[in-house]
């Protein structure tokens, strides 16, 4: 079982103290790196204090806060791995909005502080997958989406959430010139299930820092038993539909992305094998590639959620 209380994880593979304490050295560099303002939100500052989860994979070595932060997939600044960091340090973050729409009792553009305001944020540690074949294990802070949700009153014929993401070329590189990577905003959506799952957070934060503008600043969703694409970053619009919404990878190529995106070593990418995976932070001669699990290897907390569902041809 890959969910476990914090304190079950072996004490060689808990995060040292001071390693945990030299998250403080990288804020001398915070604009070189893109982090952008400590406490961009004053609902945001608890990220600092944040409770740790019983929903945690805690057996394994965390990624090093300098491998997350600098090594992304952030389209909107470009398409490179290292060109997040060099130029999400152009975004805005504060003030944010997130506007609220279609099937819900409480539609309305609501200020980040208010939109998360008195629900606990905790610690998450999740491994995240990418479809490219890597890996990281990675500490987020943020509060359970479920619990954004019934605030918002879902309405009874509700059956899928989507998310939409910022569009503003003057400060994402990205989304300027003629030949763009992606159409924007980027969107992608989650059944209503998936989204109220226990599992499925927003993030506000990692290693108890807020979120770096590269990874998503200052809220992004985190689903941990899907691929990395899945996980929107710098939300500023979510509706409930009754109909399956739209996806930006499977727009763009749903030869090779499809809806659900669940991580699936049994079912290649066209263009790649699925069936290993390499940590991120991990490197040398002689480091081997690790197998790929099955949701990730939160297959005991979520399969039953695709009970008769065919999972090699809804992919």
């Amino acid at each position: 079982m890959l969910i476990k209380l914090a304190a079950d994880g072996p004490a060689s593979e808990i995060t040292p103290h001071s390693s945990y304490l030299r998250r403080r050295e990288f804020l001398a560099g915070a604009a070189a790196l893109g982090l952008g303002s400590l406490v961009p939100h004053a609902a945001l500052a608890a990220a600092l204090q944040a409770d740790k989860s019983p929903l945690s994979s805690a057996s394994e070595t965390q990624t090093p806060l300098k491998d997350i932060i600098s090594y992304n997939n952030f389209y909107e600044f470009g398409v490179d791995k290292d060109d997040p960091v060099k130029n999400a340090h152009t975004l805005k973050t504060k003030p944010w909005k997130v506007m609220v729409d279609g099937l819900v009792n409480k539609p309305a553009e609501y200020e980040l502080d208010d939109l998360i305001k008195d629900i606990a944020l905790e610690e998450r540690i999740y491994r995240m997958r990418c479809v490219e074949g890597w890996s990281m294990v990675i500490p987020w802070v943020g509060v359970p989406l479920a619990s954004v949700l019934k605030r918002l009153e879902p309405q009874g014929s509700a059956k899928y959430v989507a998310f939409g993401t910022l569009v503003r070329p003057s400060e994402m590189p990205g989304q300027r010139g003629v030949f763009q990577p992606l159409p924007w905003p980027y969107v992608d959506g989650l059944r209503l299930d998936e989204a109220m799952h226990p599992l499925t957070i927003l993030a506000v934060g990692l290693y108890g820092q807020t979120l770096a503008n590269q990874n998503g600043a200052p809220i992004r969703l985190v689903v941990p038993w899907k691929y990395g694409f899945k996980g929107v970053k710098s939300i500023v619009r979510i509706s409930l539909t009754e109909k399956q919404p739209p996806c930006t990878w499977n727009l763009q190529n749903p030869r090779e992305y499809g809806f659900y995106s669940n991580v699936n070593p049994n079912v290649d990418h066209p263009r790649w094998s699925q069936a290993t995976e390499r940590r991120i932070g991990e490197s040398g001669l002689f480091v081997k590639r690790r197998p790929t699990l099955m949701f990730n290897g939160y297959g005991e907390q979520v399969a039953s959620l695709y009970t008769g569902l065919d999972l090699k041809a809804n992919y």
